[in-house]
């Protein structure tokens, strides 16, 4: 049978004109019928094979009813499977009944299964160990209360105890405190109040009163009870001396919204086991912690707020690895916004990026620069273009890391502001001067952007939306953002990839898989569609394949050591050896909030042998971190193989 000719341009043309006639017809008459068309014709060509080679593809992930989350943070675990932790899941009903859940996804099988939750991680912070597990630590000890339901003037008092006789003294919840206007107020919680300490100075001995701070609530409604300016407070019912040694001072008690109040538990989740482990508790609450791993695989505990809702004013504390437990750190106090994306780089220092979470001040503490932990020596770097707009932004150290450079994406003003932004700016911070340079344009403004290093170098970037929490923007009642691309570092360009089908905000999540899939996860909307009435947290998961992934056959790792050593070389099998370009050790996310300081993708050098591949890794400690890393080979069209787990020790 002669093939059919292909139809001239003209009659292609005239065919089209047809088409669109037909559809305007049928859609003067019938627009759902237009609809449908549309939406069959965009599912036809989304699904194309030539498509999926250039643009990628997004898939649904079947999702039981049961596992059906508010996917807060999310982390890769080294036996390939998702820690997915909603803690209470910014669900007030569910906190005060106690109801915390962590779900464990299975890539490889599809299966979800409920971890057992002891206390409420929501919002707490987290990253890997050399171990492999996964230090989380802090989160919610109590809601926040608007001020339009707070009824009862409330406030921190602390508690003072001038004696050092006597030891400490438990003061029950339910203490009545008199102020100086006879207005009485009750104690929230049971405290510990420690005795003073008499110290020796030269030939004089001093004494330092003990002090606990607590919350108080007005015994009475209304605003009779509101006390504007510091003041001392009676503590009733004591008896004895206790009742001249023993008073309250606070800065105010008033009707003002009450923060959210940070939590002190810290665990480390054990992927072989699947539970929390208890570690000892941290120094202070923090609720919107950064836990950045230092290069001896002990880890700093920056920012946050207290059990109070108050910002901590740089004090920032240590974990020591080894021993489970954690130490305050007062030689590296500084101050940060609350969740400041931390990035180690290889000399040791940590580098600030800008970009955080949210609360703290406008000014303080939001200048990008290279953090000297070992001098407590903080170096400002310049160049940052729309500097006021890195709150909800995004960064990642680029692959590999060892061109040490880090690129910051989007971002909004600071607060419930609806402004944002479509810069990026990257920093090479090997430079004798660092400071920022101006990186391609988002294709629209954007907070809440996720950020993902694949194995061929790629940054690829989902989510997000321009206004505060997918909300109003230029007009618009929401504003989440369904546009994908990847940020190619050669070519220093985006390239434009499949769009989303589902929107992703605020408490959003995106994690690349083994595999080299990646899978997003959570959001957290003001608003629904319609931009009129409250918003529901999105449950659903989508996975989307790159492009790499509709390329043909794809290169293989073979057997090689399940630890490596620095400074070393190692042999890994393949049969592909020939066709190998780059191989890359690439550390596993741990997000949320758009911050994740984990991820890292390091070069190796590569040299063909006989059946496989020699494997240099780099010697320095700041570079590649111990902990586990997915082993990639990527070929010479871009294709990387499925990873390889292997520990760098």
């Amino acid at each position: 049978m002669k093939p059919r000719p292909r139809p001239t341009l003209a009659r292609r043309l005239a065919s089209g004109l047809v088409a669109l006639a037909v559809l305007g017809i049928v859609g003067f008459v019938n627009r759902p019928m237009v609809a449908a068309a549309s939406d069959a014709y965009h599912e036809f060509a989304i699904n194309r094979q030539s498509y999926k080679e250039k643009y990628g593809h997004w898939s649904r992930l079947p999702v039981p009813d049961d596992f059906r989350i508010n996917a807060i943070h999310a982390a890769l675990l080294n036996t390939g499977k998702v820690l997915i932790i909603a803690g209470s899941g910014n669900n007030r009903d569910a906190f005060e009944a106690g109801t915390f859940r962590t779900v464990l996804y299975d890539p490889a099988t599809e299966a979800f299964r409920d971890v057992p939750t002891p206390t409420d991680v929501f919002c707490a912070g987290h990253t890997f160990l050399p171990s492999g597990n996964l230090l989380i630590a802090g989160g919610t000890k109590s809601y926040e209360v608007l001020a339009k339901d707070i009824t009862h003037a409330a406030g921190v008092l602390k508690l003072k105890n001038e004696s050092p006789q006597g030891g400490p003294r438990v003061i029950r919840k339910g203490t009545r405190v008199r102020a100086k206007s006879g207005a009485v107020y009750l104690t929230r919680t049971d405290v510990t109040l420690p005795a003073a300490t008499a110290m020796k100075h030269g030939d004089e001995v001093m004494v330092h009163a003990g002090e606990v701070e607590v919350w108080v609530d007005a015994e009475r409604a209304g605003d009779g009870s509101i006390v504007s300016a510091p003041a001392q407070y009676v503590v009733e019912g004591l008896t004895g001396d206790d009742r001249r040694n023993i008073y309250g001072l606070a800065d105010k008690i008033t009707r003002e919204k009450q923060e959210y109040g940070g939590d002190r538990t810290s665990y480390e989740f054990d992927p072989r086991t699947e539970r929390y482990v208890r570690t000892g508790d941290m120094v202070r609450h923090r609720w919107y912690p950064t836990l950045a791993e230092l290069p001896n695989g002990d880890v700093l505990a920056v920012s946050g707020l207290d059990q109070f809702g108050r910002m901590l004013p740089g004090d920032n504390e240590r974990y020591v690895k080894d021993q489970k437990r954690w130490v305050d750190a007062p030689e590296l106090k500084r101050v940060f916004p609350t969740y400041p994306a931390l990035h180690l780089m290889a000399d040791g220092r940590l580098f600030y990026s800008g970009s955080n979470a949210g609360y703290g001040s406008d000014t303080v503490g939001r200048t990008p620069g290279l953090w000297d932990v070992k001098k407590n020596a903080f170096r400002e770097v310049p160049g940052l273009r729309d500097a006021g707009m890195t709150e909800t932004s995004s960064s990642v150290l680029l692959a590999p890391a060892q061109e040490q450079q880090v690129m910051i994406f989007g971002g909004g003003a600071v607060g419930e502001s609806p402004v944002s932004t479509a810069r990026t700016d990257i920093i090479d911070l090997r430079a004798p001067k660092p400071g920022y340079r101006p990186g391609p344009d988002l294709p629209r403004p954007a907070r809440y952007l996720s950020t993902v290093l694949l194995p061929d170098d790629g940054v690829f970037t989902s989510g997000g939306s321009s206004g505060y929490r997918g909300g109003p923007y230029r007009g618009k009642p929401r504003s989440d953002l369904f546009n994908a691309q990847i940020y190619r570092p050669g070519s220093n360009a985006f390239e434009k990839a499949a769009e989303s089908t589902v929107g992703r905000n605020y408490h959003s999540e995106a994690i690349l898989l083994p595999d080299g899939r990646v899978v997003t996860l959570g959001s957290d909307p003001l608003y629904d569609p319609t931009g009129r009435n409250p918003g529901t947290f999105e449950q659903r998961i989508e996975v989307f394949s790159p492009p790499y992934l509709f390329q043909g056959d794809r290169p293989v790792v073979g057997d090689g050591p399940r630890a490596v050593q620095r400074g070393t070389t190692v042999r890994f099998a393949t049969p592909d050896a020939g066709r190998i370009r780059a191989a890359r050790l690439m550390r596993p996310s741990a997000v949320t909030h758009a911050t994740d300081v984990d991820q890292r993708s390091v070069a190796l050098d590569i040299t063909p042998v006989p059946g496989g591949l020699n494997l240099s890794v780099p010697d320095r400690r700041g570079l590649v971190p111990s902990g586990w890393y997915m082993l990639f080979l990527v070929d010479d069209r871009g294709v990387p193989s499925v990873a390889r787990w292997v520990q760098v020790r």
